[in-house]
């Protein structure tokens, strides 16, 4: 089973010929569940039913207030943004979650989707934490309510929930931190998401924020890994364990750079081992 978390940049840059590359990527990659962030959505229409519907998969979305110093970058008061998910297997139940702080001009949010894969459901979620720098206290409250989200929807199942998402936080911070539980008490008692990328080769490249890309370097911003996908515990004879995991979507495709994130994509156990 293959799983991805992708900030697809909402309508910055070239975003038409972004969107090309994005959906080659996709298509390449063939995943089987994708957590997208800064999805755009104007007037009717939605990228990521766009990209469903161009790779044949199901999609979910969750809406979150436009940030206002985004607004004023594109200068269109019609476009909004939000959290998605597209899934090769039908969505059979769906929540939205608001993260601290509710209302205000950046009211983040969390899309829970239950997945119905083949043997057993998938209860799957992505995200988008608060991006300003000087905001760790604030993503570590976004982080708590994340993990009650998961908590009261991940049962039913013996598959492992599987988070994904743009935290805007680096591995070591407070906020990712509190998701592990095995450096600090976790956010809920006896809840542990491990974060996939320790399972990855130790000289694999990492940053998801990668000053290699053009759209990063014009921020003057350093690289780091701020992208992520989380697994609970293995179920029943390692159901759900990590296979492999990796970078994507990390460089030009056909001239153009995706997005101003890198993706991650993992390979996760669909059943128990033999």
């Amino acid at each position: 089973m293959r799983v991805m978390t992708w900030n697809v940049w909402w309508r910055f840059g070239p975003w038409r010929e972004r969107y090309e590359a994005i959906l080659a990527t996709l298509r390449e990659l063939r995943p089987d569940a994708v957590g997208l962030q800064e999805v755009w959505t104007r007037g009717g229409e939605n990228l990521a039913e766009r990209l469903a519907r161009e790779l044949d998969m199901h999609w979910a979305w969750a809406s979150w207030d436009v940030p206002g110093q985004w607004r004023k970058r594109l200068d269109d008061p019609e476009l909004g943004v939000g959290n998605a998910v597209l899934s090769r297997w039908p969505v059979v139940d769906r929540a939205r979650a608001v993260l601290p702080p509710a209302g205000g001009d950046d009211g983040r949010v969390a899309l829970y989707a239950l997945l119905d894969a083949p043997g057993r459901p998938v209860p799957f979620f992505t995200t988008h934490l608060t991006s300003a720098a000087h905001a760790s206290a604030l993503r570590c409250r976004q982080v708590a309510a994340l993990a009650g989200f998961v908590a009261a929807h991940r049962g039913g199942t013996d598959f492992p929930p599987v988070v994904t998402g743009d935290f805007n936080a680096v591995p070591d911070s407070d906020e990712i931190r509190l998701l592990g539980g095995s450096r600090t008490a976790p956010a809920v008692e006896g809840q542990v998401l491990l974060d996939a990328w320790e399972y990855a080769a130790p000289a694999a490249p990492a940053a998801t924020r990668d000053a290699a890309n053009p759209h990063v370097a014009a921020t003057f911003r350093p690289s780091a890994r701020v992208d992520y996908i989380h697994v609970g515990p293995p179920g029943p004879d390692g159901v759900g364990r990590v296979t492999a995991v990796r970078r994507a979507g990390d460089g030009p495709v056909g001239g153009v750079w995706p997005s101003d994130h890198a993706a991650v994509v993992a390979d996760l156990a669909p059943e128990p081992a033999s």
